[in-house]
C-alpha cells in the first residue's frame, strides 16, 4: 500500500539525543537524508513501523552505509517479526521522497513458528528465518519466478543466507485468502516470501544493494548482534558526547503525542568507526 506523508520543515535546528530502544508507539517516517530539523505528521500512524524498530533500522542502515556495506542508501526495507503473519509486517520506505512505497504481508520460515515467528536459525537446512541486517543482491528466475538474493551482514546470525538460498520471492500462500482458510500465512523454507502480485515491483525497487532489516524481539539476537551492540555503544556515548568519533546517529528522535521530531545526519563515505 502506497502512503504519502505530510511533511513540515521547521527552520530552527534542534539536536535531540535519545536512546534507540524500546518504544512501541507508532509514528512517522525518516526525512530526506540530509542535515536538518524536521517535523512529521502521519495521517494514519497505524500504517507505519513502530518507532523503536524504525530507530534501530535507521541506525543500522546508517552504520552499514558508512562502511559501504549498503550501496543503495535511498531505500530501506523493514520486516517486523514481532507481529503475527496475518498482519502486514513488511515496509519498503523511500528515504529520499519520504514515503512508504509498499506495505504488505510477508512469510516466515516453517520451523520458526506457526502464526508467529518465535525460533530462528542460521544453519543450512533449518527451514527457519534469520533476523538482522541484510544487503539485497542480484535477481534470478527460479521456481517462484523473479527472486532476489539476500546477503546476511551479521556473522553467526544470518551470514549463511546466500548458502541457504534465502531469497525474496512471490508465493501464493502469502495472501489474505490463505489467512481466511488457515488462520495464518503459509510458511517458507526460511525465505521472506511476499504476495505474488507485488513481488516483481518490490524486488525491482529494492534489488542491487539496499538495506533490509528483519526485526525480532529476541534477546538471543539483540545481545549477539554486533550491529545492535554498536548502535547501543554509540548512543550511550552520544548522550554526553553528541559528536563521538565525529559521527552522529542518522535519526535521533523523540515522540510527542503523535508527532515525531529529530535530527538527521547523512553518512559521509569517508566516515569510519
Amino acid at each position: 500500500m502506497k502512503r504519502l506523508l505530510t511533511l513540515f520543515v521547521l527552520l530552527s535546528p534542534v539536536i535531540v539525543i535519545t536512546a534507540w530502544s524500546s518504544w512501541n508507539d507508532y509514528d512517522s517516517l525518516p526525512p530526506k537524508p540530509e542535515d536538518g530539523f524536521m517535523f512529521f505528521n502521519a495521517a494514519d500512524i497505524s500504517e507505519l513501523p513502530s518507532l523503536g524498530m524504525l530507530q534501530t533500522a535507521l541506525a543500522g542502515y546508517w552504520l552499514l552505509t558508512a562502511d559501504q556495506s549498503i550501496k543503495r542508501p535511498e531505500v530501506i526495507t523493514i520486516i517486523d517479526y514481532s507481529l503475527p503473519s496475518d498482519k502486514e509486517r513488511l515496509w519498503v520506505i523511500d528515504l529520499i521522497n519520504r514515503k512508504v512505497l509498499f506495505r504488505c504481508l510477508v512469510s516466515h520460515g516453517r520451523n520458526s513458528g506457526e502464526l508467529e515467528a518465535e525460533s530462528f536459525s542460521n544453519i543450512p537446512g533449518s527451514n527457519a528465518s534469520s533476523p538482522g541486517f541484510y544487503s539485497t543482491g542480484e535477481t534470478y528466475l527460479g521456481k517462484h519466478g523473479l527472486s532476489l538474493v539476500l546477503d546476511g551482514l551479521e556473522t553467526g546470525i544470518n551470514d549463511n543466507a546466500r548458502v541457504r538460498n534465502i531469497v525474496i520471492h512471490g508465493a501464493e500462500y502469502v495472501s489474505s485468502d490463505f489467512i481466511r482458510t488457515h488462520g495464518r500465512l503459509g510458511r517458507s523454507l526460511g525465505c521472506p516470501a511476499v504476495p505474488v502480485d507485488l513481488s516483481k515491483d518490490i524486488i525491482n525497487t529494492i534489488k542491487g544493494g539496499s538495506c533490509l532489516f528483519i526485526y525480532v524481539p529476541n534477546p538471543s539476537y539483540t545481545s549477539n548482534s554486533h550491529i545492535i551492540n554498536k548502535i547501543s555503544a554509540i548512543t550511550k556515548v552520544s548522550l554526553s558526547q553528541p559528536q563521538v568519533f565525529g559521527l552522529k546517529l542518522p535519526a535521533l528522535y523523540y515522540l510527542s503525542g503523535k508527532h515525531l521530531f529529530g535530527t538527521v545526519s547523512y553518512p559521509s563515505r569517508q566516515s569510519r568507526l
